[in-house]
């Protein structure tokens, strides 16, 4: 397991802030069996098979990281044999199921709370819809700055923090870094508007 790991994230240190924030985040792979009554031997052939998502991280040490909801979606499939043709149905495009299959299978969508297939969809959708708003017509208006802020309100809830160790593997700023935070900093949200007061 800790090779196919390596194999997909590269080999980066975890540091303690690391070691930290997943320990918050997610659950050791061996705790949520003892809890659900499953094997951690077999989930762990599923996840070699291709049938359930690689751990989320893995900690420094060696700890086998997981969503606490790892297996509600093969759940909602009816079993980790359905859920392929479950998951990549949910997009019409048989190419981008098959890549967002992919992803999932790499248990790299730590990017949400929750992975889910109707989960990621908004996520694009929003992360797309922030990215091309200071294109819009009306970039700048008050009315403009309240859909963006919306915007940005729906994917911070649908994101986690990420963590230092996120940015090595993947390579530069998290999308939290550029869609929610870069944002708020570059386009404040708007203050009360507060009645001018008369003369006396």
């Amino acid at each position: 397991m800790a090779e196919r790991y390596l194999e997909v994230n590269g080999d980066h240190p975890m540091t303690a802030a690391d070691d930290e924030y997943v320990s918050g985040q997610f659950v050791v792979l061996e705790a949520l069996c003892a809890g659900t009554g499953r094997d951690p031997d077999d989930v762990r052939r599923l996840m070699l098979d291709r049938r359930l998502p690689l751990p989320g991280y893995l900690r420094s040490d060696g700890a086998e990281m997981v969503p606490a909801d790892l297996f509600a979606l093969a759940e909602r499939a009816g079993g980790p044999e359905r859920l392929a043709a479950w998951f990549t149905g949910h997009w019409a495009d048989p190419a981008t199921g098959a890549a967002e299959w992919e992803a999932y299978l790499s248990g790299r969508y730590v990017c949400l709370h929750s992975v889910a297939p109707e989960n990621i969809r908004r996520k694009d959708e929003l992360t797309a819809a922030i990215r091309s708003a200071p294109d819009e017509p009306d970039a700048g208006s008050t009315a403009w700055s309240a859909r963006l802020h919306a915007l940005v309100d729906d994917l911070d809830a649908l994101e986690p923090a990420f963590t230092g160790y996120d940015r090595l593997r993947f390579g530069g700023p998290t999308s939290r870094d550029t869609c929610i935070d870069a944002v708020r900093a570059r386009y404040p949200r708007p203050g009360p508007v507060t009645a001018a007061r008369g003369g006396r």
